[in-house]
């Protein structure tokens, strides 16, 4: 595929970088939603990438971004000279020693090629940073914000960061810790996007003022106004006909995702209930999942679509009856923030079954918004049982949705927060 490659003459100079682990990707919506909004407010910067895209796939939101785009070396033995090259210029730079010196210290206490390569990325971004740029601003607490933060060491400069899900409840305490702590060279902010992040965040930090809770919240006016949805019920029909209930969920094929746990679920659900469900999203489960189904009998009944650009995505939710999103805590602790999805799917009226995992009840209130079912197989089931019977309950929940989405969580509020942290960090006028 064509790669977007850094031409210094295309912008103005920049005074801040972004970090992010992948551009464009198609399951981070929320961050190219933020760049785009943070370009409308005047922010000028450059996106730097730890990967390529693994396809040719975009947003409409992604060729909105106008940022120059720079990739780093996605394994050091791609680029040896480069990497190289720049550790010799790094050596240079005042801050080197002292990077380097917290590098030993963070890869006594995780000794991976991971940590290895976070030095080496780093080393190319500070060693290749514009004079002009005054901050670094981190998408991901984990592997993200570990490149930026060494490069700021090396160059002197402060760095910011905005923390997600995996990156929070994955990462070990003590890189928290110190990540949060300006005395350990920690960041000078960071925001996060859901109050139990917040809160976590906020008892690890020596500075509780310094964490922001910002809501990614959601651009209506990116979204066409809801369909016009009908409410018939999903009984008999004439004729001994049924309604199929089109279901819905879009989200990686992943642990945290629980669509183990939505296949039993579906091969639970009584013969009254017609039903056919799209799936949208790629990931690593992709073949165990349509195995899991075809040894469950609804394989017939499942389409796969993987991963898809935004507008099939919303045209799949306004032809849909109800979305399913299964989130679950992985065994390794990983889970969902808030998934934007679902305020996406809110933003159609789709009725909405989700799990009260994570920062999902910030947005949905169980039996008021949504249906919120504990993580199980036969508590999905009811679930669906009960949505798919009552298509007035259906519609009076997803109105309730839609309505709590425009009340409570627009995404303007949150990008001021943002654009004034960053116009701060930058030295800028607030």
């Amino acid at each position: 595929m064509t790669r977007q490659t850094f031409n210094p003459a295309a912008a103005p100079d920049p005074d801040l970088v972004i970090v992010v682990k992948c551009w464009p990707r198609l399951s981070e919506t929320f961050v190219a939603q933020e760049l785009a909004a943070l370009e409308a407010r005047g922010q000028q910067f450059q996106i730097w990438s730890l990967r390529h895209p693994v396809n040719e796939k975009r947003h409409p939101l992604h060729e909105q971004v106008t940022a120059a785009i720079r990739y780093l070396p996605e394994y050091l033995h791609q680029e040896p000279s480069r990497v190289f090259r720049s550790w010799r210029r790094c050596k240079r730079l005042s801050g080197y020693k002292q990077a380097m010196r917290v590098f030993l210290a963070d890869l006594r206490r995780d000794f991976t090629r991971n940590r290895l390569r976070r030095f080496g990325q780093a080393c190319v971004l500070a060693a290749e940073l514009p004079g002009s740029i005054q901050a670094l601003y981190a998408h991901f607490l984990h592997t993200p914000a570990s490149v930026a933060r060494y490069a700021a060491i090396m160059q002197g400069l402060p760095w910011s960061f905005s923390a997600h899900a995996k990156d929070i409840w994955t990462a070990p305490e003590w890189e928290l810790r110190e990540k949060l702590d300006r005395s350990s060279f920690g960041a000078s902010f960071g925001v996060t996007c859901t109050a139990i992040g917040a809160r976590y965040l906020r008892e690890l930090s020596p500075e509780a003022e310094r964490i922001d809770l910002v809501y990614h919240g959601l651009d209506l006016s990116r979204f066409p106004a809801p369909p016009e949805r009908s409410t018939s019920a999903t009984q008999k029909l004439a004729g001994n006909q049924h309604k199929v209930i089109r279901l819905l969920s879009v989200g990686r094929l992943v642990e945290k995702k629980g669509y183990d746990r939505l296949i039993a679920a579906l091969a639970r659900l009584p013969d009254r209930i017609e039903w056919h469900l799209t799936h949208i999203g790629g990931g690593d489960l992709n073949v165990f999942l349509q195995d899991q189904a075809t040894v469950a009998g609804v394989a017939d009944k499942i389409d796969w679509q993987g991963e898809q650009e935004q507008p099939a995505v919303i045209k799949a939710m306004r032809e849909a009856d109800l979305f399913i999103l299964p989130s679950r805590i992985a065994a390794n602790g990983d889970r969902d923030g808030l998934p934007n999805v679902l305020m996406e799917a809110a933003s159609q009226k789709l009725p909405i079954i989700a799990t009260s995992v994570s920062a999902i009840p910030e947005f949905l209130q169980n039996g008021v918004h949504a249906l919120l079912a504990e993580d199980s197989a036969d508590a999905l089931a009811v679930a669906i049982a009960e949505m798919a019977d009552n298509p007035a309950q259906r519609a009076a929940m997803a109105e309730a949705a839609y309505q709590r989405l425009v009340d409570d969580f627009g995404m303007e509020a949150g990008i001021t927060v943002l654009d004034q942290r960053l116009r701060s960090i930058c030295g800028r006028v607030v």
